[in-house]
């Protein structure tokens, strides 16, 4: 065997490939596959096709680049699967093989160095995002660009998720940031909470709602100044050296402070920062630094549950709430029941699962925005599900999903009857936080 092929069977992990015994658990819970019926966007028929790679049968690498990049990356097939395949870890290995293989073109080059390496994790630059979204509400940019409808001639569909975005904080909200919040009575644990990137910028509501939440309960908070994007969007875009990178800087970061867990609000940061362990582990000198942290790693459900649930819930009358579960919180964290024991916890609200719940709602991060059409299709699927709940509130876990929802929302035309709301906006409000 030549070099190159060991390289290659190295770079797409080609002996976790043999784990998979080609036996079609993953099939029916794969969403690409249930919308596409194609074999080759099944995980097991990608899997296959990784496996030729690795060979020598498949020796044009861009054979692979449709069935992989349209993945979702849900992972509901390692749930599913009976022998263990890594499925996660060899997807991504195979898209990071293929990134580094690839010549994109001159403005998908700049596009993506700047994202990736420049604004995602930069805090100032995601904060001026932030802000900027703010002056194009509070200007009236917003009310003329819609009434124009300019923004539907924008590309990949930017103006229905313009239409869906959540209001922006305001720039004293954002100048009155919390670094520290001391528990309300006994203290039970001392937390160290992440912001994320995207999280902060957009939906710093949200965070700041966390933060009250977990001092109401009995922590203690820190909000880490040093912390950066958790590099879930890198990894999954195929920049590893990136993703790694961005971890090894909130590991030296939340080292500084002492906390018993480090909390996160969004499914798919999460995800990654549960899955640092995993990232650098060929890296000797981070193992141990990166197994305490993801260790810590904790979603905020699960601390405030721990800490006794969330007290004195104003009643909801006749509420019908459904749940979307976020596919990383479910398939990676294996966090499922802390959130629906909150969302009970409410009184007076009638909770109503909705059929195949633990199906990816087809966001997966800006999958959505790449892969439009078909992110729609499956969407499409799961609004029928809900709209058999007859909920009036859908909650979410992860930001990626309450924009979907919320799109969702608009396709049906149910707006007037329906809304979307993240699990920590509910539970602030039963709870008289604003």
């Amino acid at each position: 065997m030549n070099e190159t092929m060991e390289q290659l069977r190295q770079e797409f992990q080609y002996d976790k490939t043999n784990q998979c015994v080609q036996c079609g658990y993953c099939l029916p819970v794969c969403p690409t596959y249930m919308s596409m019926g194609k074999e080759t966007h099944s995980p097991r028929g990608r899997i296959n096709l990784v496996k030729m790679v690795g060979e020598g049968r498949i020796t044009d690498l861009s054979v692979l680049e449709e069935p992989l990049s349209l993945c979702l990356g849900c992972r509901a097939c390692e749930t599913a699967c009976p022998t263990g395949v890594e499925y996660g870890s060899i997807l991504e290995s195979a898209r990071a093989a293929l990134v580094k293989r690839k010549s994109f073109s001159f403005p998908v080059r700049l596009v993506r160095k700047t994202m990736f390496k420049k604004v995602f994790p930069s805090k100032s630059l995601m904060n001026f995002t932030g802000h900027a979204f703010w002056l194009y509400e509070k200007t009236g940019v917003q009310k003329l660009m819609r009434k124009s409808k300019l923004l539907h001639k924008l590309p990949h569909h930017l103006g229905e998720f313009e239409a869906i975005m959540p209001k922006a904080a305001s720039l004293k909200q954002r100048a009155q940031s919390y670094s520290y919040v001391k528990a309300k009575g006994e203290r039970k644990y001392t937390v160290a909470f992440f912001t994320g990137c995207i999280m902060d910028a957009m939906f710093h509501t949200i965070n700041d709602l966390s933060i009250q939440l977990l001092a109401a309960v009995g922590c203690d908070v820190y909000v880490v100044d040093k912390q950066t994007c958790c590099g879930a969007l890198h990894a999954h875009s195929g920049e590893m050296d990136d993703a790694k990178e961005l971890a090894k800087r909130n590991i030296i970061a939340f080292e500084e402070i002492e906390a018993d867990y480090i909390v996160n609000n969004a499914g798919g940061c999460g995800a990654m920062l549960y899955e640092y362990a995993h990232l650098l582990k060929e890296e000797t000198e981070w193992t141990r630094r990166a197994s305490v942290f993801s260790a810590k790693s904790k979603d905020i459900s699960q601390i405030l549950i721990s800490c006794g649930g969330v007290q004195d819930l104003k009643i909801r009358e006749n509420e019908r709430v459904t749940y979307q579960r976020s596919c990383h919180m479910t398939n990676v964290q294996k966090v499922t029941t802390e959130p629906v024991q909150l969302l009970k916890s409410i009184p007076g609200i009638q909770f109503s699962e909705m059929k195949e719940a633990n199906m990816c709602c087809g966001s997966a991060g800006i999958y959505n925005m790449v892969n439009y059409d078909e992110s729609m299709k499956i969407l499409d699927e799961k609004m029928k599900h809900m709209k058999e709940t007859k909920a009036t509130v859908i909650i979410t876990t992860n930001p990626g999903c309450l924009l979907q929802m919320k799109l969702g929302i608009e396709r049906e035309n149910l707006s007037s009857s329906v809304k979307a709301l993240h699990l920590i906006e509910y539970l602030a409000d039963a709870a008289g936080i604003k």
